[in-house]
């Protein structure tokens, strides 16, 4: 077998069921699906064995422990040589294992991952946090950028290793809090063969209220720095940025009351203005451009703030 899917899921049965339903569509179909329920209240059992007689599926019922030894357990217990991860609200594309084995074939390689995109069955709302998570606007953009492709760290929504990756660094060390840059980062620094492939892109439904995205990225934040304390060189100058727009935003928000001038908001408004016109570009409806702007917004500020609270008081 060359694949195995471990998914983690909690509390995502109707997520598991969509995903589950987009893999019977797979053009290559030589894979397994580990399905790991991570402790759920809400089980997805029932909806897994509904799909028994159209995927080789095996469904584990586990304490909680986090989506990083979740999937650590699910490796133990795969049989592929490559073992792929992809978050429980992940849709796969059709194409994806076929071109993921076209690559190995053509270039072999020990790691991949890929970028990630907005089904149009998504709401106007996560089509517009998935925009500003993949915009060259904000800090998204960097992710699945191919220029960025030799310092570039796959991300476990959509990722996958050869089984000898997983024997030699023995999978996450985290469960949480940049579990996944982790790993990327010391399968690099063992000096495996990486590979961003952009064809081998997955829709990433992602928060649906924007106070789940708010508490979603301000955790991202913390995780950054947290990361840096394990791997000092992992953190570059563009990490920052979203820290330098959070003190540029209150600075101008409190400097428009003294002076009875927007003129401080200038800046703003022009990248606004440029968000809205690249949504549009990119052929977004509307209401997801308009969305953008205020997703685009809390997507930096709540990063920021993670950040600093990180820094300021986080622990190793």
């Amino acid at each position: 077998m060359l694949f195995s899917i471990i998914v983690p899921v909690f509390n995502r049965p109707k997520e598991i069921d969509e995903l589950l339903e987009s893999l019977t569509k797979q053009t290559c179909t030589d894979f397994e699906v580990l399905v790991i329920e991570d402790g759920s209240v809400n089980r997805c059992q029932e909806i897994v064995h509904r799909y028994q007689d159209r995927l080789e599926i095996r469904y584990f019922e586990k304490p909680n422990s986090g989506q990083g030894f979740s999937r650590n357990y699910g490796f133990e217990r795969a049989l592929g040589e490559y073992l792929v991860v992809f978050d429980s609200d992940c849709l796969i594309p059709p194409h994806y294992f076929e071109t993921v084995k076209q690559a190995l074939r053509v270039e072999p390689f020990d790691a991949w991952g890929g970028p990630d995109r907005a089904h149009s069955s998504f709401t106007r709302l996560q089509r517009a946090i998935n925009y500003s998570m993949t915009s060259p606007l904000t800090t998204g953009g960097i992710r699945g950028d191919i220029r960025m492709a030799d310092t570039w760290h796959p991300r476990s929504f959509n990722m996958g290793i050869h089984r000898t990756v997983y024997r030699a660094t023995g999978g996450y060390e985290r469960t949480r809090k940049g579990e996944d840059l982790d790993l990327s980062i010391r399968i690099r620094e063992a000096g495996y063969r990486i590979r961003l492939l952009s064809d081998a892109w997955v829709y990433h439904r992602r928060r649906d209220t924007l106070g789940r995205f708010v508490r979603q990225l301000h955790f991202f934040g913390r995780a950054r720095v947290s990361i840096k304390r394990k791997h000092p060189d992992s953190f570059r100058w563009i990490h920052l940025l979203p820290t330098l727009f959070l003190f540029y935003l209150l600075t101008a928000l409190i400097s428009v009351f003294p002076f009875k001038s927007l003129w401080p908001l200038g800046p703003y408004f022009v990248w606004a203005v440029c968000l809205f016109l690249h949504a549009g570009w990119r052929k977004e409806s509307l209401p997801v451009s308009l969305f953008a702007i205020v997703t685009s917004t809390l997507q930096l500020v709540s990063y920021g703030t993670g950040v600093l609270q990180e820094w300021i008081r986080g622990e190793p």
